[in-house]
């Protein structure tokens, strides 16, 4: 299997301040929630789109300074991708190489919003989903399934 990355591109970029009122010491816990779309591209099965998005909501439970939202897709051009195998593979290594963008991203965004820069951590490959963690049964990410 081949793969290489063809572009990028920032599908969303949102951010809202949300004026709460609390004391100066507030510590607010900031819990971002990821999510990974991949689909192969019907006109050309060569191509693969990979779509990671990060997210912070406030609700009335768990209140958050801010909502913001940040969403890239990948466009990736992959050969011989026939086996479970080679899509689970697929499905970390692309997650492997948008996720950096990703995670620049969301600091550029909170940083330009005159905030502390909120930086996300470092995941290792094949950790950030629990479908990536498969183990050697390889069985495809549900994203991947056809």
């Amino acid at each position: 299997m081949k793969y290489a990355l063809r572009g990028i591109t920032a599908e969303e970029l949102t951010y809202t301040m949300n004026h709460i009122k609390a004391d100066k010491d507030t510590k607010f816990e900031i819990k971002p929630q990821f999510s990974r779309t991949i689909r192969r591209v019907k006109e050309n099965d060569k191509i693969w789109l990979v779509a990671l998005e990060v997210k912070v909501e406030s609700t009335e439970e768990s209140p958050k300074p801010f909502n913001m939202k940040v969403r890239l897709v990948g466009l990736f051009e992959a050969e011989d991708v026939n086996t479970n195998e080679d899509k689970q593979i697929l499905a970390i290594s692309t997650t492997e190489i948008v996720y950096p963008y990703l995670r620049a991203a969301v600091s550029a965004l909170t940083s330009n919003a005159f905030i502390q820069p909120m930086m996300l951590p470092v995941i290792p490959a094949g950790m950030m989903f629990p479908e990536d963690q498969a183990g050697t049964t390889f069985d495809a990410p549900d994203a991947l399934k056809n």
